[in-house]
């Protein structure tokens, strides 16, 4: 009896492991389900997946050999194509991007270099330097440029051996795959809105203590020569100037911190002004900035310099007055101090934003059409965008394969950015003036041809490569 007792508890423990063993794997199997119906994975570190919380809330039922076996699984299932940012500019390790259909793995860690999914490597152009490039460069590894900002910050870039070696670009040229000319307009209601404008009866009454002209600005002698210019002008009509260049004027306390030049506060100062001197750092085709969006959100006329396509951008044929057209400052002044004095023919510049009228079609279709946003959380930044823009195409070139096709091949070419020699404005004596142009940003240009074409000649040997050996080519031109 003792025996047979014995027996039945033996066997009801082990239904009783049983059942709550079925219990523990059918959870298991539950849990798993609901995470491979998951896209998103949260990071990838050093090769492995870091799983969602669903997913390591099930993994604590199994060893470690298990854990790893099923990792290598998903990563053998997956298959998404790495893009790698060589720039570590995005800052993330490990991330899973949803791109319409597509997607790819984004990460800046270097160690995925020579992973067979490896199909991209994406450079911003300010970081982009020769210190290390991901060489050799195999037949299925694209190369992407994103460069939004100033041309002075990466001269080589701007020369066809250089700007070749990539296939996809995101520029402000508008002939780059990824055009971002309009990266400082928020949107054409905003341009549109008369919430800053002043009444013009209002802003004859503040010329009592305003200069007609204002002028802030704090990156000096750049390579448009911005600031000799501006310095003639001085001779020839008052200009308050706020910025550390050429500076007459203070600014409250509370505003001297560069950060505050978005605060309504520092709008408000600006939009008392009739004109605002609008000239970029640097004269390139399509490079425009808030320099020129900034007064006419304002309701101020911009006296702009910089883009020679600035016609292209402008809101209305008379809507900003354009420094090319006088032959020097003196003819300038006199114009401005003309529209000073003339309410109808000063009004005439604004008149397009009174009656909320933008006849440029192209600002308005390239706004219209853009896919990303400019200081808007409902869509995407348009470093989001480029990232798909390049995922897309290289799913693009899978499926192509997978049918037997040839991939598709992409190139930029010599337009996606395009920048002239800086060059001194023709009334600037060869003095300390000018010494920026002359010591620093024309040798400067001039050299970056040289290390364009060292640099061409290096990556299409295809290995490896020392800075000894590029400043040996560069040199030895």
């Amino acid at each position: 009896m003792i025996r047979i007792g014995r027996k039945k508890l033996w066997a009801s423990l082990f239904c009783f492991t049983a059942f709550f063993f079925l219990l523990v794997t059918l959870q298991v199997v539950l849990e798993l389900g609901k995470s491979e119906r998951k896209i998103k994975v949260s990071s990838l570190q050093d090769g492995s997946l870091k799983l969602e919380e669903q997913r390591k809330h099930a993994y604590q039922f199994f060893n470690k050999q298990e854990l790893y076996s099923y990792t290598r699984r998903v990563l053998d299932a997956a298959r998404y194509p790495i893009l790698l940012w060589w720039s570590p500019l995005t800052g993330e390790t490990g991330r899973l991007g949803q791109c319409g259909q597509d997607v790819c793995f984004f990460t800046i860690k270097r160690t995925y270099q020579h992973n067979h999914m490896t199909k991209a490597f994406l450079f911003y152009g300010t970081d982009f330097n020769i210190d290390s490039l991901p060489l050799p460069r195999k037949r299925h590894h694209d190369w992407a440029l994103f460069h939004e900002e100033s041309p002075k910050n990466n001269y080589k870039l701007f020369h066809k051996p250089t700007i070749t070696l990539f296939n996809h670009t995101a520029t402000f040229s508008r002939h780059s795959h990824l055009p971002l000319t309009t990266q400082y307009l928020e949107g054409i209601e905003v341009i549109k809105s008369l919430r800053y404008m002043v009444p013009l009866q209002k802003k004859n009454s503040l010329r009592k203590g305003l200069a007609p002209l204002v002028y802030v600005q704090s990156d000096c002698d750049p390579p448009s020569d911005r600031d000799s210019y501006v310095r003639e002008l001085m001779s020839y009509i008052q200009v308050d100037s706020y910025g550390e260049c050429l500076h007459n004027r203070d600014l409250p306390q509370h505003l001297k911190n560069p950060a505050s030049m978005d605060d309504g506060n520092f709008y408000r100062i600006l939009a008392q002004y009739k004109f605002i001197l609008a000239f970029e750092n640097a004269v390139c085709e399509d490079y425009i900035t808030e320099k020129l969006w900034r007064p006419l959100k304002l309701g101020v006329v911009p006296v702009y310099y910089g883009s020679p396509s600035i016609t292209d951008w402008l809101p209305s044929n008379k809507s900003a007055i354009l420094v090319t057209r006088f032959s020097h400052p003196r003819e300038l002044a006199h114009y401005i101090k003309a529209l000073d004095t003339n309410d109808q023919e000063y009004e005439a510049y604004l008149e397009w934003k009174l009656k909320g009228a933008i006849s440029n079609q192209r600002l308005l279709t390239a706004i219209r059409e853009r896919k990303w946003g400019v200081q808007d959380i409902t869509q995407d930044n348009y470093i989001d965008v480029f990232e798909c823009m390049v995922c897309n195409r290289v799913w693009e070139n899978i499926r192509r394969q997978e049918k037997g096709l040839s991939p598709r091949r992409w190139n930029a070419q010599v337009n996606h950015l395009s920048c002239p020699k800086p060059e001194a404005f023709l009334f600037s004596s060869p003095n300390i003036r000018w010494a920026s142009l002359r010591e620093m940003w024309i040798p400067s240009f001039e050299q970056s041809k040289k290390e364009a074409r060292a640099l061409r000649q290096l990556v299409e040997r295809n290995m490896n490569f020392t800075a000894q050996e590029f400043w040996t080519l560069v040199f030895k031109e």
